[in-house]
């Protein structure tokens, strides 16, 4: 037990298993199966959350149903092809004293019928909130079907080393479709009262019951209030909760946030959202429940975050899933009381989620060691066979990650970095509205360097001739890159760059963020990426301090590149609150003065407008200064991130830790 999170890690019965500690993995979809079938990849994800000290794991869902499939990497429904693969996992899950459990799931009227290539089942036949089509009104046989389907997928689940199954109640799926009156309107017995509305639940529990035994744990992922008008009350779904809980059909209840009805993004709420968010709804579960435990979720990141809602009462389980993408580590940590050793995550979804919303498998911006456990063997990297002198050029994301993870291994490293303070442009991004979880990761980066014994030397400015003198034994180059101040637009490529973009009146977002430059009140934003962060969160930043802010993007969308990491539609609400506009389709042809010639991509039309000051969000160009003057270095150079190629954060670490695993 941890003297500082003692009811974090206080041993906790859960049915027939002893829980070693209250921290859960709790279920989300990671994609990473291969034909259906739980891989190498997912052995290795769960084995070292595992070996990081979870609790218990849930592993993410597989659909009850063929209607059920959801995504591409979902693995095979209503197949027993599944039960050996997930029984390795299993096996090896119980070895490190994990009890396992696995999401049984059906998104109901919310399906993709390009993945499942089948109607979408639902209580009532309404339209889908997953896109514009119908849905199929389940008929008293399909109904049966289904409940059959669900109790199957527990069979193969109990086959395969499984302790218990969570049952997927929230977000208006299809357990939730059929106990909400907005999207059940059955006439028959499973419609109209509320028991008929439950009796698809209780007759699936039951069931399931019967087929289990005793020793099989059931419970249920549910989330608070409908969203709308009309729909379930938390009161109401307390109700039901209480109902299921005097049956004795559940054992827990996991709460969280969001639904497809709406408040999307609170299902994977963001920077954007408060901390500990489903708090008061997993809370209001508890005051009502006498048997059935309760696990809170969302926005829970750090063990003082657990230990406050454990000790208040409000909850008995905590759900840390992003935080254990972040460091599979992070309950080992917590429980030798190595609280600053926890790698944080910043809560960006760009690389979760975001990938996953892209069809790829789940990785992480802070720890590119997800998805790639089986690999690499996990997260803890292996010590070096032969301990080398290895200088690290640029105290960015790429810099700050070789550097830590070289070191880690027992190389002896020194860190140049000519700013003030390491960070490079993460720590720019960290400025803007709302994204001050980033200064968390830069802290932890700081004390891991100095626990190594990285020399880090800050106002160093470095020459390739002094590189060549070194003395090391390897050059890891990451100086970064410089913002493009030629206002070039992608819509407008012919151009080499915007006229008018050399004007004292003009800067990028990089100066508005550090500072060195003030624009005038009314401000015209070029986006030529697309709403990234460095452009809507400086239009962000802008009208924060009070600055008129017009954005001129030639995407068809405001933070359209935003909506993968869930946080769009949360910045285009911050966009109209605060009066930032937007110009979709829009390009800057001149800057002349203070006057801005717009055209519009759509019909060609011009239009003249005056500004104060011009901000360019444009793309990057790598420095390449000192990689082209080393080409005939006598040791070996690598070139990582934005000094290789300008991209994102998670590329950076990425390939800072790959090299290091190879030095």
């Amino acid at each position: 037990m941890s003297a500082n999170y003692p009811m974090l890690f206080f041993p906790m019965q859960l049915r027939h298993k002893t829980l070693k500690n209250r921290v859960v993995f709790g279920p989300h979809t990671v994609n990473m199966s291969d034909n259906g079938l739980p891989g190498d990849r997912h052995f290795g994800y769960y084995r070292e959350r595992a070996r990081g000290g979870a609790g218990m794991i849930v592993v993410e869902p597989s659909p009850a149903h063929r209607t059920g499939v959801l995504i591409r990497g979902n693995f095979l429904a209503e197949s027993d092809e599944v039960i050996p693969h997930f029984r390795r996992i299993t096996d090896e899950c119980h070895d490190h004293g994990t009890v396992m459990l696995h999401q049984i799931y059906h998104i109901g009227g919310h399906g993709d019928q390009d993945n499942s290539w089948e109607p979408y089942w639902s209580p009532s036949g309404f339209p889908s909130m997953h896109d514009p089509w119908g849905t199929h009104a389940m008929t008293d046989a399909e109904v049966e079907e289904m409940i059959e389907a669900f109790v199957e997928a527990a069979r193969r689940d109990k086959e395969a080393g499984f302790d218990g199954v969570d049952i997927f109640a929230g977000y208006n799926c299809l357990v939730d479709q059929f106990w909400s009156p907005l999207t059940n309107r059955r006439d028959d017995k499973w419609g109209g009262s509320l028991e008929n509305r439950m009796r698809f639940s209780v007759e699936m529990l039951e069931r399931m019951r019967k087929m289990a035994g005793e020793d099989f744990i059931i419970g249920l992922t549910v989330s608070g209030a409908e969203p709308t008008r009309a729909g379930l009350s938390l009161e109401d779904k307390q109700e039901i909760l209480s109902i299921l809980d005097e049956k004795g059909l559940i054992d827990y209840v996991s709460c969280g946030t969001g639904s497809y009805l709406h408040d999307f993004s609170k299902i994977v709420p963001s920077f954007h959202f408060d901390m500990k968010l489903g708090q008061s709804d997993a809370a209001a579960y508890k005051a009502v429940l006498k048997h059935a435990k309760v696990t809170a979720e969302a926005r829970i990141k750090t063990p003082e975050n657990a230990e406050d809602i454990l000790s208040s009462g409000g909850a008995d389980m905590v759900s840390i899933v992003r935080g254990q993408i972040a460091d599979p580590h992070w309950a080992n940590k917590a429980s030798s009381d190595r609280r600053a050793d926890i790698r944080p995550c910043i809560s960006c979804n760009q690389v979760c989620i975001g990938r996953r919303f892209r069809d790829y498998y789940a990785s992480c911006l802070v720890n590119p060691s997800v998805s790639r456990e089986h690999e690499w063997d996990g997260d803890i990297p292996p010590p070096a066979a032969k301990p080398k002198e290895i200088l690290v050029v640029g105290g960015g994301p790429a810099g700050m990650e070789a550097a830590r993870a070289a070191a880690e291994r027992g190389h002896r490293v020194r860190l140049v970095e000519k700013q003030a303070e390491l960070g490079g442009q993460f720590r720019l991004a960290a400025g803007q509205p709302e994204r001050g979880e980033i200064n968390q990761l830069l802290t932890w980066y700081q004390a891991q360097l100095e626990k190594h014994q990285v020399r880090v030397e800050l106002r160093q400015e470095i020459t390739a001739e002094q590189i060549a003198e070194s003395g090391a034994d390897a050059v890891i180059l990451a100086s970064g890159s410089t913002p493009d101040r030629s206002g070039f637009q992608r819509s407008l490529m012919h151009y080499d760059g915007l006229t008018g973009a050399d004007q004292d009146n003009v800067c990028t977002v990089h100066d508005v963020l550090d500072g060195s430059v003030i624009p005038g009140n009314n401000v015209l934003l070029i986006d030529d990426i697309d709403g990234w962060w460095p452009a809507s969160g400086t239009a962000l930043h802008l009208a924060r301090q009070r600055h008129m802010v017009t954005i001129a993007t030639a995407s068809e969308k405001a933070a359209a590149k935003l909506d993968l990491s869930l946080t769009g539609d949360t910045t285009r609400a911050r966009f109209m609150q605060m009066g930032v506009e937007v110009l979709l389709a829009t390009s800057v042809e001149k800057w002349e003065g203070n006057s801005a010639t717009l055209l519009n991509l759509y019909t060609g039309d011009r239009d003249r407008r005056d500004f104060d000051s011009l901000v360019l969000a444009c793309t990057n160009r790598p420095d390449t200064m000192l990689s082209d003057a080393l080409s005939e270095a006598p040791m070996p150079i690598h070139t990582l991130g934005d000094a290789m190629a300008p991209r994102t954060a998670h590329m950076a670490i990425y390939e800072a830790r790959k090299l290091a695993l190879a030095l």
